[in-house]
């Protein structure tokens, strides 16, 4: 059974999202309760996203009468199988279809979408009503960040759209954004969206494991751990607490025990600032600097970027555990296109 939390639910419209059939000329209105399960979804951090077979054009605007149409991301209102629409709608959010819920009031449709995309999860129309006590959706945590989630992947959209029009190389472009990396010790109010993160990050995570709250708390507090969360913003907005690292400090090796990077920043070289800036301070510190990693399905990205900053295997055991080493011969410079912010440290082992 899929335990994991929605990150999406894709609605039909036509007898699910509203009532009547829009291309027959039906009065049409919102279902009873839909608008507050709109809300709440998009309160709890969950996207929601239209998977519609009608004309795009008419259905857009009575979306806009109606007043929700900016709830939803990249919808998809076409004549095509909506299995092809949820794999458009996947593959824009770049997140699982693992963690995806279908609605639709017609049974042909929702065997559609399972014969072809079996990770989907789907539901009736008719079942909808109680969508919020689904265990997949009521034990989501609201954060602060889970907020703001639609209106950053708008951002995200901006950008990309600025990208693709840009003429230049990529570091030109990224010039552009006045990025702002910063690197702070975890506090109190990060903690839920800390663990957040452990559950939601699978591309640029280090180990896939995640971690409870109070498991969090404890690395917090803990004089042999330093627990670190990132922030990115640029001159579109901020992209929230998007990266955590669990390092692990002993005499004279630190271990990266977990380190992961939301994929919105993939394209940024997030991952790359955080690794390095991890790398410089373990030098600085005259400490050897080792890596916890073990291979997923989804992390490859992640392996990838261990590689390029010249971690080199050093040990593997029976169940795929690997300890990477680094020997901090070769530190890149934080990127030109952005500036790191980093809390004050004191240095005093030599080893």
């Amino acid at each position: 059974m899929n335990k994991k939390n929605v990150k999406c639910v894709v609605w039909d419209l036509d007898n699910t999202l509203w009532s009547g059939i829009l291309s027959e000329g039906d009065e049409i209105a919102l279902n009873d309760g839909v608008l507050e399960l709109i809300l709440a979804l998009d309160s709890m951090g969950v996207l929601q996203s239209i998977a519609s077979k009608n004309n795009e054009a008419d259905a857009i605007k009575k979306l806009e009468e109606l007043g929700v149409s900016q709830y939803f991301l990249y919808p998809q209102i076409n004549w095509n199988a909506k299995s092809n629409s949820i794999i458009t709608i996947q593959t824009k959010l770049n997140i699982g279809l693992d963690t995806f819920l279908f609605i639709d009031d017609q049974p042909f449709e929702l065997d559609e979408v399972k014969a072809v995309c079996s990770e989907v999860e789907c539901v009736n129309a008719l079942e909808c009503s109680d969508l919020l006590l689904h265990p997949r959706i009521s034990s989501i945590k609201t954060t602060d960040d889970s907020k703001y989630r639609r209106q950053r992947y708008k951002e995200d959209g901006m950008r990309d759209r600025d990208m693709s029009d840009f003429k230049g190389p990529p570091d030109s472009f990224l010039a552009t954004l006045n990025m702002h990396f910063k690197i702070t010790q975890a506090e109190e109010e990060d903690l839920v969206r800390a663990e957040e993160l452990t559950e939601r990050t699978n591309q640029l995570n280090s180990t896939g494991i995640t971690f409870s709250r109070d498991e969090l708390a404890s690395f917090m507090v803990s004089q042999n751990h330093d627990l670190l969360v990132c922030e990115l913003e640029d001159k579109y907005g901020s992209y929230g607490k998007i990266g955590l690292a669990l390092v692990e400090r002993g005499e004279c090796v630190d271990t990266i025990k977990l380190l992961l990077m939301s994929c919105r920043t993939a394209s940024r070289g997030a991952g790359s600032v955080l690794i390095n800036y991890l790398m410089r301070r373990t030098k600085q510190q005259g400490k050897r600097l080792q890596a916890n990693f073990k291979r997923t399905d989804r992390n490859r990205q992640m392996l990838i970027t261990y590689q390029f900053s010249n971690f080199v295997e050093i040990e593997r055991d029976e169940a795929g555990n690997i300890l990477f080493e680094n020997n901090l011969e070769v530190i890149p410079d934080v990127p030109s296109y952005l500036t790191l912010t980093t809390f004050k440290e004191e240095f005093d082992v030599i080893c």
